[in-house]
């Protein structure tokens, strides 16, 4: 049983190298599971069984990209630790995936793709917004800790998140600009967090 599974796993992924190489090159209307199946080796029915649909194997990719950011980073968190310390780690993971060109490569053809469709788009953000999750659980923990004002959860992630993308995202998506050099980011980074904890830090906590 281990043989196959190892064989299904690789076809599995040359399925998904051959994906993000062909939707970075011809953007993802044009790109065809047959086209995808052709250059990974496979036949268009071990595409199918393994991706359902174009849109499914675009966010497996998606998903992917986001997990190995994720892999790298401890959102857990920590009572006996500064926020700013937490924070500049979270971000910083955060920064390093929105500066990878695999991903804003993906992500601009991620939203070419759902400009002409509200319902693939919608189907999109909500699956990018499962991998802020880890984020959301984090600000509630230091509110239960008495840390952080009474907010939203969610809505502060947001924001923070947000913050990051106005400079190190959306300038490289629509614009053309080049990822931020490291003097930047940390800039950018300190600067978020200055705002953050200004409006939501209970500065009484020792």
């Amino acid at each position: 049983m281990t043989a196959p599974q190892r064989l299904t796993d690789r076809k599995r992924e040359a399925i998904v190298a051959a994906a993000i190489s062909e939707f970075r090159t011809n953007g993802f209307e044009v790109t065809s599971m047959d086209k995808i199946a052709a250059v990974a080796g496979v036949s268009k029915r071990t595409v199918y069984n393994h991706f359902p649909s174009k849109e499914e194997l675009f966010a497996e990719i998606l998903h992917q990209l986001w997990a190995s950011s994720a892999a790298q980073l401890d959102v857990t968190y920590s009572n006996d630790r500064p926020l700013r310390e937490q924070l500049r780690a979270l971000l910083q993971a955060k920064m390093d995936m929105l500066s990878d060109a695999n991903f804003l490569d993906l992500a601009r053809v991620a939203i070419a793709a759902t400009i002409h469709s509200p319902e693939r788009a919608q189907n999109m953000v909500n699956r990018l917004s499962e991998r802020e999750e880890g984020f959301t659980l984090w600000v509630r923990a230091a509110q239960e800790d008495g840390r952080f004002k009474t907010v939203d959860p969610g809505f502060a992630a947001h924001q923070l998140h947000s913050l990051l993308k106005a400079f190190a995202f959306w300038p490289q998506i629509t614009l053309g600009q080049p990822p931020l050099d490291a003097a930047t980011q940390a800039n950018v980074i300190e600067s978020a967090i200055d705002l953050f904890l200004a409006g939501y830090e209970i500065t009484a906590h020792p």
